[in-house]
């Protein structure tokens, strides 16, 4: 793998769309890049670790975040004052709204991610979906297209059979998902899903899959340049989750054998090209117990996991990013990662109350470290959790020759770390890597449930 050297001509200055360690993660590849940093913040995180490291930081809005982070005339007007060149949205937030990333570019500002098109089909998921199909992927068994009413999802529910779940076409995070194991639970459900969608997403649409039980949950990472380069860079197995959103990712995936492997990631590339995809992407699948696999959804921004794959492959996926959107190709068509990595995500939650976010503030820290240890965090002592955003605190990555090495690296490290003044989910994530079941590379979606009841 030999990168094709960077040219002089680059950005010379970014505005980061977002918070948190994310922010953070990007400022840091723009101060390698040379390139001057920009953050922007609420009233809620005017002090907070990203608008410290940044070479430049202005206030968007209030702590709310429709009224902050969402804002997209808040943040094209900071871009415009501060002159940037370019935004990176990061994840969530406005990091898949194609409605965004076409107004930056009519305002002549680079998105740092997919063009709108593919942005636009990815974020459709129904639609998507469908394009994927045609294109020879298989998808789970479902609805052909978006459903608007309990009785379309009925009849689609009596063909595929139950259970089956509902998801918001323009959903993501586990909000507006659903699974119902009958007619009545599914007349709810979808009542549910769409007014939850319509809140969260601006859109009602909803649609259904089979339910494929005891599936794991496989994504690929892809890499896709302008000028039709496209590869992967292998896959991260993330089926432990809770409420639907990851808890504990790892690469590669224990699940998968070689054949498996490679025809996924065939499946994984062809779903991209089908979108005319360029920049850093996943494509998620479920594989089910017989060993068949089958497309879910496409991930058009950065991945909050991708730090698992940068370990394995030595590529900083936040630097190509951005080297892909100036226009600039792959400089490798091949990437064979080495090792193993597996990340605990630490919230602050409390998984004896049903992950109930624990705001407050950190009274006292200590984040662990090591051969093979990484930490991915915004967080610092005295740093106040606010209970506006996302509960992440950080994200304990190991690194291993083997397996096994990353698992005692990341148990080490998750007993190592404390966060006083919240409670997190450092100890279940403790528990669960010290387990019989995990280490033998049995990590399906229920293993989280054979814990939660021993919590005390």
């Amino acid at each position: 793998m030999t990168p094709i050297p960077e040219t002089k001509r680059m950005f010379r200055r970014i505005l980061i769309a977002n918070r948190g360690e994310i922010a953070v993660r990007i400022i840091r590849a723009c101060r390698q890049m040379g390139i001057t940093s920009i953050a922007v913040y609420s009233v809620a995180d005017k002090h907070s670790l990203h608008t410290i490291m940044a070479d430049e930081s202005i206030c968007i809005g209030p702590a709310e975040a429709a009224e902050s982070y969402l804002d997209i005339p808040a943040i094209i007007s900071a871009a415009e004052v501060t002159d940037a060149q370019a935004i990176h949205p990061g994840y969530g937030f406005l990091s898949e709204n194609a409605k965004f990333a076409n107004i930056c570019q009519d305002c002549h500002i680079a998105f740092i991610g997919p063009n709108v098109q593919a942005l636009a089909m990815s974020g459709d998921k129904a639609a998507c979906r469908q394009v994927v199909e045609q294109s020879g992927v298989p998808v789970v068994p479902g609805s052909s297209g978006k459903i608007k009413e309990p009785e379309q999802a009925m009849k689609v529910a009596q063909k595929i059979g139950f259970p089956v779940t509902v998801k918001a076409a323009f959903g993501g995070g586990g909000k507006g998902m659903r699974v119902a194991h009958n007619e009545a639970t599914l007349k709810h459900d979808v009542s549910l899903a769409i007014t939850e969608a319509q809140a969260a997403f601006g859109d009602g649409g909803i649609y259904i899959e089979k339910y494929i039980e005891g599936a794991r949950h496989v994504e690929f990472q892809i890499l896709a340049d302008q000028h039709g380069r496209i590869i992967t860079l292998g896959e991260r197995e993330c089926s432990i989750q809770r409420r639907h959103q990851k808890l504990i990712e790892e690469t590669p995936s224990p699940g998968l054998n070689a054949s498996q492997r490679a025809k996924m990631a065939k499946a994984a590339l062809r779903a991209a090209r089908t979108i005319n995809y360029s920049n850093a992407g996943t494509v998620e699948f479920l594989l089910g117990p017989d060993g068949q696999y089958y497309f879910i959804e496409f991930n058009a921004r950065i991945q909050v996991e991708h730090g698992i794959t940068e370990e394995v492959t030595g590529i900083d996926l936040v630097r190509e990013q951005i080297r892909i959107a100036w226009g600039q190709p792959l400089g490798y068509s091949t990437v064979i990662p080495r090792g193993v990595a597996i990340e605990a995500r630490i919230y602050a939650e409390d998984p004896e109350m049903n992950f109930r976010p624990s705001p407050g503030v950190i009274k006292r820290l200590h984040l662990p470290g090591g051969p093979g240890i990484r930490v991915d965090t915004h967080i610092m002592q005295g740093y106040e959790v606010s209970h506006h955003y996302d509960s992440l605190l950080a994200k304990i990555i190991a690194q291993g020759k083997d397996r096994t090495e990353a698992i005692e690296r990341l148990h080490a490290a998750l007993e190592e770390m404390t966060t006083e003044g919240v409670t997190s989910t450092a100890r279940l994530c403790s528990r669960i890597v010290r387990g019989d079941r995990f280490r033998r590379g049995d990590t399906g979606p229920d293993l989280l449930d054979e814990y939660l009841p021993s919590m005390g």
